[in-house]
């Protein structure tokens, strides 16, 4: 932290956040982020997405540093291209929740993130991968049982996301914790892991407390390192839980509203 720029933590959510809909990082927000990084600041993402689906992104930007992957499962070192902390979801109590909650509101579409460095993601039937994100398809329930996994995403044929993330919260949420990291994107994670549990472990390695933090997001996955960072910033295209905890609402994604704010507090 330095007297031209007041955090010591820069933390930024990828999807909808820092990047683009194209899934591109723009040279203004690249600018801005290099500008808090050489001012003093350290940068960390944190993501949704498990490590697999992250790296090829982290490695475009040339990022060395700490990222939170997989809702805070996952601690990652981009540079060294290791896992330093990796929380696995308990299966069986994964698989009482999914019965929980289908007995709730009918039949889910599955798919699970496999654990480790290299995880896949298996997607069953009728799951729709938003973006060309790599997957493995299978249709043996089995199979998603077979290896550790990091969480399980569900998705409903009627219901809207907030819908079935409300439901599932309601008939699991003391086995799983339920989140929803954009619209189609329901997760079921350990019980009390969020992106704030991870958040907190990089923060505590670079010697950087919650009051020094500065968050952007966009989703209600968010919501955790909201409460738990000094200052959080809402993307005006984000989800209205978020916008109405933010401490304030930047530019959208498309529109570079990270920079907006890096370049504010750099003066």
């Amino acid at each position: 932290m330095s007297a031209a720029f007041p955090y010591g933590l820069v933390a930024t959510d990828l999807d909808g956040t820092l990047l683009r809909d194209d899934h591109s990082v723009s040279r203004r927000t690249r600018d801005a982020l290099a500008a808090a990084t050489a001012a003093g600041a350290a940068h960390i993402v944190v993501t949704g997405r498990a490590v697999p689906w992250t790296r090829p992104i982290l490695d475009d930007l040339g990022y060395t540093g700490l990222a939170v992957c997989g809702q805070g499962a996952q601690v990652y070192d981009a540079g060294a291209h290791r896992l330093l902390t990796s929380v696995t979801l308990d299966r069986q109590l994964a698989g009482v929740a999914l019965a929980k909650i289908e007995a709730e509101v009918g039949p889910l579409y599955l798919a699970a993130s496999r654990d480790g460095l290299e995880g896949e993601v298996l997607v069953g039937p009728g799951y729709e991968v938003h973006g060309a994100l790599p997957s493995i398809p299978f249709t043996d329930a089995s199979d998603v049982w077979a290896a550790p996994l990091n969480k399980l995403y569900i998705q409903h044929p009627d219901l809207t996301s907030d819908e079935l993330a409300e439901a599932a919260t309601r008939t699991a949420g003391g086995l799983v914790t339920v989140t929803m990291a954009g619209e189609g994107i329901v997760e079921l994670l350990p019980l009390g892991l969020s992106k704030a549990t991870g958040l907190s472990l990089a923060a505590r390695r670079l010697g950087v407390k919650a009051a020094g933090t500065i968050a952007f997001g966009d989703m209600p996955n968010d919501l955790p390192m909201f409460a738990w960072a000094g200052h959080s910033v809402a993307m005006a295209n984000a989800h209205p839980d978020l916008r109405a905890v933010a401490d304030e609402v930047t530019a959208s994604n498309e529109e570079d509203g990270i920079a907006v704010v890096l370049e504010r507090l750099l003066g």
